[in-house]
């Protein structure tokens, strides 16, 4: 059974072989970190990843990306291989994809058009397809030349054959002022835009209404990393079947629960979309009806995969992101999960030295899982404002001062500075109860 990816058809459980470049100032790790995630999200669209090429040196050149003897290298790895399609880690440009085709003759697509695949087989509800057909309409905008082997033609009125461009040119009765079609094409997606828009307006006007009504019970954001946990852990704390499955993007659109708290009230608990590297903005605001859920939140959770090799990266990503969407003054839980996975209690012990007010779990088998509706009521019951303050090595006593009032979230190195992060409780505040 074959499917077409971005117009090229191709037939499913295709063998596929990864291209990555290790860029200026790029450390080799970094890039072979990006391709382990690009293996997953090949993976997710239904492919087998065969084999890797990085190119560890140079910059990519504006014709094919890769250098002379890289795409020759590529090419008799195809053929080695027998892969059906290349997919670069990086965004490529119309021209690099047209000329790396000719060269290697196998279908070529970049990060971008991959995850638009799969966030096209990941929608489920109108909002999230229209999200897709939006963001498919931007990525092949500047692409649509690639489509066309007429482009120098023109159309005359709705249904004339083509002439030259200028109409300089051309049979008898097709010369004068016409369009190209990729002129026509180009039109025809901004009309379709605008009304996708107007749905999608619709839509979230719809969503808004339904967060004022309830706007007097707690929220809580469920944030970080895809395939981290979120998902399970909704599950768990609110007895919901939200799909669940150990591939990239198991979750766009943003969901909604109900959960109850050990002190009788009630709580909303949203999953939202995670995040990956590299992670095109232009697709992620795309989603932005998931990231206005965690606007509305009064607590964010970000939930940590503890056994992911690179979980460090992961949550300074996370913290960047939550910086860029202006979040950072939303007070923020951390919760580390699958702990169930890590064998060495040393390690355990020193995270939680490190952390101390973060929560360590293991959604899936439940293990200390307790503890976080918990917390949830605690910081429901209290206002609480999140800040981040630096010292020197030298301010050893300030920090202690400091830290004996307020709750610390997290230490961390940077700089020479010791950054902190932290809790403050909003005297003379207190938080209406929920609704029942």
């Amino acid at each position: 059974m074959a499917k077409k990816i971005h117009d090229v058809e191709v037939k499913e459980r295709e063998s596929a072989i990864l291209v990555g470049m290790q860029q200026k100032n790029s450390p080799l790790w970094e890039v072979n970190d990006n391709l382990d995630e690009l293996e997953q999200l090949v993976h997710t669209a239904g492919g087998v990843p065969e084999a890797r090429l990085v190119q560890t040196k140079g910059n990519p050149t504006a014709s094919t990306f890769l250098s002379k003897g890289k795409v020759n290298e590529l090419k008799n790895m195809i053929g080695l291989f027998g892969a059906d399609i290349v997919v670069f880690d990086d965004d490529l440009s119309p021209a690099q994809v047209k000329n790396l085709e000719k060269n290697i003759e196998t279908p070529v697509i970049d990060r971008s058009g991959l995850i638009l695949d799969i966030f096209a087989t990941r929608a489920r509800t109108v909002e999230s397809r229209i999200q897709v057909e939006i963001a498919q309409i931007d990525y092949m905008a500047p692409r649509l030349a690639g489509r066309w082997k007429h482009l120098g033609r023109q159309v005359v009125g709705s249904s004339g054959a083509g002439g030259g461009a200028g109409g300089t040119s051309g049979a008898i009765g097709t010369r004068g002022p016409g369009e190209t079609q990729i002129e026509i094409d180009r039109r025809a997606n901004k009309r379709k835009k605008t009304q996708l828009r107007r749905e999608l307006a619709k839509i979230e006007r719809a969503r808004a209404n339904r967060r004022k009504r309830r706007a007097d019970l707690f929220k809580v954001a469920l944030i970080g990393y895809t395939n981290a946990g979120k998902s399970t852990i909704l599950n768990a704390l609110t007895n919901s079947k939200v799909f669940v499955e150990d591939l990239l993007f198991a979750t766009l659109d943003p969901t909604v629960r109900s959960m109850h708290l050990p002190t009788g009230k009630k709580a909303l608990l949203i999953d939202t979309v995670g995040f990956i590297r590299k992670l095109p903005v232009g697709l992620l605001a795309s989603f932005r009806s998931t990231l206005e859920e965690s606007l509305s939140a009064d607590l964010l959770v970000n939930v940590i995969d503890l056994a992911h090799p690179h979980w460090e990266e992961q949550y300074t990503r996370t913290e960047e992101i939550v910086k860029e969407l202006e979040l950072d003054r939303t007070p923020q839980l951390t919760v580390f999960n699958k702990v169930d996975l890590i064998t060495d209690p040393i390690l355990l012990e020193g995270m939680r030295n490190q952390f101390p007010e973060a929560i360590f779990i293991s959604a899936s088998r439940r293990i200390r899982l307790y503890e976080l509706p918990e917390r949830i009521a605690q910081f429901a019951e209290t206002k609480w404002v999140r800040g981040t303050r630096a010292f020197t090595p030298e301010e050893v006593d300030e920090l202690k001062q400091f830290e004996a009032k307020v709750k610390i979230l997290g230490r961390t190195f940077r700089d020479g500075m010791i950054i902190v992060d932290y809790l403050i409780k909003v005297e003379g505040e207190e938080v209406e109860e929920s609704e029942e």
